[in-house]
């Protein structure tokens, strides 16, 4: 069956979880779907560590840390997430409510559709290895969807950042044989994941090979081994029926392309006074949006995302009356955050 919720965000980066913090002011229910494993967007998917000097209040964190303090923000309204799917086809029903669906099968109804996706959708970098395409979908995969569907497999996972180094410690408990492969003995990863894998690999558990891997080999879109190269070793065939590859992402706009929404170089524009697209009930907040004067800075986005869910209420909420209240006045507001005397 269909989820029902009040507001359906698309993103989970830093301006889709601080939206969901102002519409839980307003007592409005959020789900979130994002195509990464984890909420943050960009922040924790390519900065994690990066430092970020533009927030207010905060004089320096990192990705990372600003994800983390939004998601302690965020606790109290009890948000729900939909990690690692797609949004991938909008229908407008016959109440005037939403129904997004996504690559994963997950339905969500909503009167309210926010699109908080930065530039865009996450779409991972295909090696540049011949032929892989044959086996996606079966033996090549660039994301871990369900752990349980690995269990038991000969899995390859290629990568030096955080993703292949946390699914490298999460999936060795499950795998038959794990095997990492990176070009170079040094990640862009934490240094807490390198040391967990690295001791996975001192006892054993896991194999860590200085290589790249140059080609695929099976029959019937069914992987039986790669073929791994190194300087010191040269080329020889490694055996492994999984392969997954964690080259990076690209940001393309994808599925929300064909919503029909109004588009001005692959960005939605929207008003300045409720961050509403042409489509009635639809908003869009953060990178992904135009205005005249738009700046593409994260406090930006939490503006948008206040204004927004105050016209999000009155779609919600038609026949109740909005009372503007400050967080720091208002004992309602606090008994909600839990912070009330």
């Amino acid at each position: 069956m269909p989820i029902e919720t009040d507001v359906a965000i698309i993103g989970a980066g830093p301006i889709g979880l601080f939206a969901v913090f102002e519409l839980g002011l307003l007592d409005l229910k959020a789900h979130l779907v994002d195509i990464l494993d984890r909420p943050g967007g960009q922040c924790t998917e390519l900065y994690p560590e990066k430092p970020i000097y533009d927030i207010p209040g905060l004089p320096i964190c990192t990705g990372q840390e600003l994800t983390d303090r939004l998601m302690e923000q965020v606790k109290p309204f009890k948000p729900e997430f939909h990690l690692g799917e797609t949004a991938s086809a909008l229908e407008r029903l016959g109440d005037g409510r939403w129904k997004l669906s996504t690559d994963a099968g997950t339905e969500i109804v909503a009167r309210v559709l926010v699109i908080a996706a930065g530039g865009g959708t996450f779409v991972p970098k295909r090696p540049p290895i011949a032929g892989i395409e044959a086996y996606e979908g079966r033996s090549v995969f660039y994301a871990v969807r369900k752990m349980e569907s690995f269990r038991g497999k000969n899995i390859l996972i290629a990568g030096g950042g955080d993703s292949a180094l946390d699914w490298t410690i999460n999936l060795a408990p499950i795998a038959a044989k794990l095997t990492l492969v990176h070009h170079r003995d040094g990640f862009r990863a934490s240094q807490h994941s390198v040391n967990q894998m690295r001791e996975l690999a001192a006892h054993g558990k896991i194999n860590f090979e200085i290589a790249s891997v140059k080609a695929l080999y099976g029959e019937n879109d069914r992987l039986h081994g790669v073929t791994l190269s190194s300087p010191s070793k040269g080329e020889w065939q490694h055996a492994c029926d999984t392969f997954i590859p964690f080259f990076g992402l690209t940001i393309k706009l994808g599925p929300i392309a064909n919503f029909g929404l109004n588009l001005t170089e692959n960005l939605i524009a929207v008003d300045t006074e409720k961050f509403e697209s042409n489509t009635p009930g639809i908003f869009a907040i953060g990178d992904i949006n135009t205005y005249p004067g738009k700046l593409k800075l994260i406090l930006s986005g939490f503006h948008e995302a206040a204004l927004m869910a105050q016209a999000a209420f009155h779609i919600c909420r038609p026949n109740e009356k909005l009372r503007f209240q400050y967080t720091t006045s208002s004992s309602s507001l606090q008994k909600k955050l839990g912070v009330a005397g």
